[in-house]
């Protein structure tokens, strides 16, 4: 819904909840959650120099989205920036929803003074997510905010419930404006290094005093720890105290502990510590990886009645590419435990799937009229003025898009670089394999949006199909983001049962923002409502689906 002059106040927006509220009653449907949110530029001091930062009701990071499975969530969003702005909501996989999965290739962008509220659910998922701003360079700017999904009352958790749950939304920053790095982009340029870490939002003396997380001794607590940056791979540890794994985007794991975790762009995870040391101050460290000039910042833990500084030595990170692969393959889905529904994770049983189809996609980066872009199978992605979603659900696809321009294996080495809005067909319900191969010098990590897959192996080079003899077919993690290391390839699997139109993306935002991604579309072929959702009414419309009439609604389910 649109409201030009933003009207929306009092007794139209009771009225509005209570008949949202009478109609979930009547329905027996599940609960509602419902958010305003005012988006505004603010000036922050973060690193050292004032910039522009995008704020949510004048917080950042935004408000929490804390829910339970299959809640509606209602978010009322009023575009009060100087731009086009979009959300996206990073693992959550809109079932059956892609209208309202916030990027520009299903969605029309909310203009400036304009607002619309997005209506999604967390359908049978549950674990740690996070929002951000998806249009141009704005994801560096702020905006973003945590995703708590919890299981409902009678699906067991195999762990008690902690003492509190600890938001980390760490990653790395950047102070020159989106703007400007955006234009550096767009001019060949690059963004270069990033001028440090920060953590909620705040910078490394105003996550120490006061203290970040309070504790007290004997009791356990969950930290939530996504990397929200753009750029930089991150290993967090705490001071003296064991991290115990039990969630990683959305699954139950097997509960190793560990010295410190890594955490690539765009993953999180969950790890329980317990105050278990002598009351006192400790800190929680980050540190970049991969990074000759390492960047670190620390939060202070404090104990209750604690007015002991935090110990002096801060522990290292880990060094070299072996120690983060090798803590990878240590990672084991928890295939007893329960997660969204009362069946073990374990019943679904990947590794004695039929792979019907291998797409094999390969990184490359090259000039194209004297400037820098980044391409997936020679192809590097650009975004129609009509959402392609939007395109393909009103049959205009001429003009704006073609299927297919890629193969699914990699063009011959040296050939031009293709720019284009890249869209791959699948067919419905089929069971994949994909393969990102990395031929950078440097890490990169894929999102693929929609869905939950599983990364089964992992090694140096090009990838073959004797590599398959390397994977993990029982209890690798049923995720949503996986990193591959440079000069490398990770293989991961799904089944394409989600109808719509779908992100596959670097989520090294350089690299998105240049044409690393691309959109793969998967249509159910009875256009049934058992399958997708029709496209909303209230769904902006934009390019040249502006004046068409709506088409016919899918069958009844």
């Amino acid at each position: 819904m649109v409201w030009s002059a933003m009207t929306m106040r009092g007794a139209s927006a009771a009225a509005l909840l209570v008949l949202v509220a009478l109609v979930a009653g009547a329905r027996a449907e599940d609960p509602y959650h419902f958010f305003e949110w005012k988006v505004t530029y603010g000036t922050k001091n973060i690193l050292g120099t004032p910039q522009k930062v995008i704020l949510i009701n004048g917080q950042f990071p935004g408000p929490t989205i804390n829910c339970t499975s299959n809640n509606n969530i209602l978010v009322n969003v009023f575009n009060m920036l100087d731009q086009p702005l979009l959300f996206h909501w990073h693992g959550i996989q809109q079932r059956k929803n892609s209208w309202q999965d916030g990027l520009p290739g299903t969605m029309c962008p909310i203009q400036p003074n304009t607002n619309w509220t997005y209506h999604w659910q967390p359908k049978d998922q549950i674990g740690s997510f996070y929002y951000f701003p998806s249009i141009g360079m704005q994801r560096a700017a702020g905006g973003y905010g945590l995703i708590t999904v919890h299981s409902r009352d009678l699906i067991p958790v195999p762990f008690d419930p902690p003492a509190d749950d600890f938001p980390v939304l760490v990653g790395d920053w950047y102070t020159k404006d989106h703007t400007v790095l955006a234009k550096n982009l767009d001019n060949g340029k690059g963004i270069g290094r990033p001028a440090g870490l920060i953590i909620n939002g705040k910078n490394e003396k105003e996550a120490s005093n006061p203290p970040m997380y309070n504790v007290e001794a004997g009791k356990t607590y969950r930290f939530r720890v996504c990397n929200v940056g753009i750029k930089a791979a991150l290993n967090v540890r705490v001071q003296k105290h064991i991290l115990k794994l039990v969630e990683m985007e959305g699954s139950h794991t097997v509960q190793n502990t560990y010295d410190s975790l890594d955490v690539h762009i765009g993953q999180c995870l969950s790890f329980l510590v317990t105050a278990d040391q002598t009351p006192g101050d400790y800190l929680l460290v980050v540190s970049t990886r991969f990074i000759k000039e390492v960047s670190t910042i620390t939060a202070v833990i404090r104990y209750k009645g604690s007015n002991t500084p935090p110990p002096p030595q801060i522990p290292e990170s880990p060094s070299g590419w072996a120690w983060s692969i090798n803590q990878w393959r240590s990672f084991r889905w928890n295939l007893t435990a329960s997660a969204a529904r009362p069946n073990p994770q374990g019943s679904y049983h990947y590794g004695q799937i039929n792979i019907t189809r291998t797409i094999k996609l390969s990184t490359s980066h090259g000039k194209v009229d004297g400037k820098e872009r980044y391409a997936l199978n020679g192809v590097s992605h650009v975004d129609p003025d009509t959402p392609l979603k939007l395109a393909e659900y009103f049959n205009a696809t001429n003009g704006v898009f073609q299927y297919n321009l890629i193969g699914d294996v990699p063009p011959a080495a040296g050939t031009p670089i293709k720019v284009a809005p890249n869209v791959v067909s699948a067919e419905f319900r089929t069971f994949i394999e994909v393969v990102f191969e990395n031929t950078e010098k440097s890490i990169d990590t894929f999102h693929i949006n929609g869905y939950a897959f599983f990364a089964a192996g992992m090694g140096p080079g090009t990838w073959s199909p004797q590599c398959r003899k390397t994977y993990n077919l029982l209890d690798t993690v049923s995720r949503h983001t996986i990193q591959v290391y440079p000069r490398s390839w990770t293989a991961v699997m799904l089944t394409f049962d989600n109808a719509g139109m779908w992100n596959i993306r670097s989520n090294l935002w350089e690299r998105h923002y240049l044409g690393e991604q691309l959109y793969i579309s998967v249509v159910s072929p009875a256009r049934s409502l058992r399958d997708e959702y029709n496209m909303p009414e209230t769904s902006l419309r934009c390019g040249k689906v502006v004046s068409l009439p709506m088409p016919p609604s899918y069958a009844p389910a």
